[in-house]
């Protein structure tokens, strides 16, 4: 099983809901919230504390993962709504990304189940370290800009329109390596690394990540290696991961919310001398040869290698603005489309003094102008990995198939 582009680690089963502001308020007046007690961080373990903390990432506009103490909990607030199930995971959004500009793949799985089967596209070819069928989904919440939750006690307008995952899913928090992978990676250009995110166990954690790179010693010298971060179950952990992997990997991304954390300070976004101090502390932690942070605003390559890396990262912006504006099944002819919008006044500032000020050291991308009354803001940053890739594919050159013409992602209805 040749594949040059090969992506993990772990696949999911997502359970989008269809938002209703209405529902909410009238859920949130049921259990008695009020707008005192709203909080990102208090653990999920129930119905009620699961809208405490939603109603926090609302109120602030922004996203984030949280554990939940079961998966009952997911699936009791999944049927209030309408629902779809769609598949996720960084590793197979960013496969499906490629597979829109005819790029197959191969992706790492630790489950399967007839969701799975059915769901993943053609050209997309997987290895699973699952030795039986299992569905632990994921409940993806995406809410809209603007009021977002309307009557009740905590009427809510959004700033920004985001996306909030919760999830208890025993196989990535296990997250087992197949033995295959090895083997895989030896003709690989690309390796793409993720989902350790999930892991509760300190020493599970540290076995998991030292099995990944003994697997990146397995493959060749000039092979890629991506590292995307997300956010973590336990946040102490993105530490431990982070120092034992930022040697190994070529490319370390990661979005906003997650160089904040990193950073440990408010940062303007739009002011490029901020974010050029909290980037010349984030690469004494990061030694990896190139460092991408991704944005609303904009995007930027920065570290000894971030002139290699500056295109792709611009393929990132492209695609996931193209998933922004379309959502599922984005075709080529979209991506053509998006690359081709203005891009933003604001951004466009940000990333001609932050170039200036590091005196060509860091590469930025403006995000583009998007107008669009319904966005899509579930697995922007795994489709922003797939553009990236798709770009590193094209350079390689790693030959692309026919790529669909239409949309056509398929999804199932609850």
């Amino acid at each position: 099983m040749a594949h040059r582009l090969v992506l993990g680690l772990g696949g999911t089963v997502d359970y989008e809901i269809d938002w209703d502001g209405r529902v909410v308020g009238a859920l949130a007046e049921q259990y008695g919230i009020t707008p005192d007690e709203l909080d990102r961080t208090i653990p999920v373990v129930d119905e009620r504390s699961l809208l405490v903390t939603l109603l926090a990432f609302v109120r602030d506009g922004a996203g984030g993962e949280r554990f939940v103490a079961s998966p009952d909990i997911v699936a009791a607030y999944a049927d209030r709504f309408a629902t779809r199930v769609t598949l996720g995971g960084t590793c197979v959004r960013a496969a499906i990304a490629l597979r829109s500009l005819g790029h197959d793949s191969l992706v790492h799985l630790v489950s399967i189940d007839d969701h799975v089967r059915r769901l993943l596209p053609e050209g997309v070819d997987y290895i699973c370290s699952a030795t039986s069928d299992s569905t632990d989904p994921h409940l993806i919440v995406q809410f809209p800009s603007g009021p977002a939750v309307i009557g009740g006690p905590v009427p809510l307008d959004a700033p920004f329109p985001n996306r909030v995952i919760y999830t208890n899913d025993e196989p990535n928090r296990n997250l087992f390596i197949s033995d295959e992978l090895d083997g895989v990676l030896a003709g690989a250009d690309v390796f793409l690394v993720s989902g350790f995110n999930t892991i509760q166990d300190p020493s599970l954690l540290r076995q998991r990540v030292d099995r990944v790179r003994s697997a990146i010693r397995s493959a060749a010298d000039d092979t890629i290696v991506v590292y995307e971060d997300a956010g973590y179950h336990e946040p102490a952990f993105s530490h431990v991961v982070r120092d034992a992997i930022a040697p190994d990997v070529t490319v370390y991304s990661l979005n906003e919310e997650e160089f904040l954390a990193y950073v440990g300070r408010d940062v303007d976004l739009l002011d490029a001398t901020d974010v050029l101090a909290a980037l010349d502390g984030l690469l004494d932690l990061i030694p990896s040869p190139c460092l991408v942070v991704h944005t609303k605003h904009w995007a930027l390559s920065a570290g000894p290698r971030a002139a290699r890396f500056a295109d792709a990262v611009l393929g990132g912006v492209v695609m996931a603005s193209t998933r922004y504006l379309v959502g599922d099944g984005q075709t080529a002819d979209d991506y053509a489309a998006t690359a081709a919008l203005p891009r933003t006044e604001a951004g466009s500032r940000f990333a001609a003094e932050i170039e200036s000020l590091s005196r060509g050291a860091i590469h930025c991308h403006a995000a583009f102008v998007l107008e669009v009354d319904r966005p899509t803001t579930i697995g922007l940053g795994d489709t922003f990995i797939g553009g990236i890739i798709a770009v590193l594919a094209d350079e390689r050159g790693i030959p692309s198939v026919t790529a669909p013409e239409t949309r056509s992602q398929p999804v199932e209805t609850m």
